[in-house]
C-alpha cells in the first residue's frame, strides 16, 4: 500500500488548454490546494420503488482552490491573473505525482479562474487565493491515470 502525501502532488497549467497534447508548466508556488468532487443526484423515483424515494448519480461538480505565493515573474501567476481578469480558459492538471510518471492521476481540465483574491499581510510574502473550475471548451474535463 502506497502513503501518498501533499507535497508531493503536483498542479500544471497549460495556457492554450488540454486539447491535443498540452505542453504542462508545473506551478511551482503552490502553497496548499484542494481538489474538490462531488455529484448532483436525479431523482429517479417511481410509484414501483415500494414508497422510496431512489437517487442516481448526475453530474460531476469540480472546484480546485489553491494559495499560491505572488511572484509578478512567474509564468504561472501571470497566466492564472490574465486568465481571470480576461475571462478565458486555461489549462489546468491536479495530479498525485508529476504528469509523465506512470500511476500519477487526477483532473485534467480547461478552467475559468472564477475567484483571484490577493493577501497582502503585514509580515508575510503576498499571496493569491484562487478557485478554478471547469469551463465551457471543446476539451471535456478527464480524470486522468497516467500509465
Amino acid at each position: 500500500m502506497a502513503v501518498l502525501v501533499g507535497v508531493d502532488a503536483k498542479l500544471y497549467f497549460c495556457a492554450a488548454g488540454i486539447g491535443g497534447s498540452p505542453a504542462w508548466t508545473e506551478v511551482t508556488g503552490v502553497r496548499n490546494l484542494k481538489l474538490n468532487h462531488s455529484r448532483g443526484e436525479a431523482d429517479v423515483s417511481t410509484r414501483g420503488g415500494g414508497g422510496w424515494k431512489a437517487t442516481a448519480p448526475a453530474l460531476i461538480d469540480a472546484s480546485i482552490d489553491f494559495d499560491l505565493v505572488y511572484d509578478p515573474d512567474d509564468a504561472a501567476v501571470v497566466a492564472l491573473e490574465e486568465a481571470f481578469f480576461a475571462g478565458t480558459l486555461v489549462g489546468l492538471a491536479v495530479m498525485s505525482g508529476p504528469v509523465a510518471v506512470a500511476g500519477s492521476r487526477g483532473l485534467w481540465a480547461d478552467c475559468a479562474i472564477l475567484k483571484f483574491e490577493r493577501d497582502e499581510g503585514l509580515e508575510a510574502a503576498l499571496t493569491v487565493a484562487v478557485t478554478a473550475k471547469p469551463t465551457y471548451s471543446a476539451n471535456p474535463p478527464d480524470f486522468k491515470v497516467i500509465s
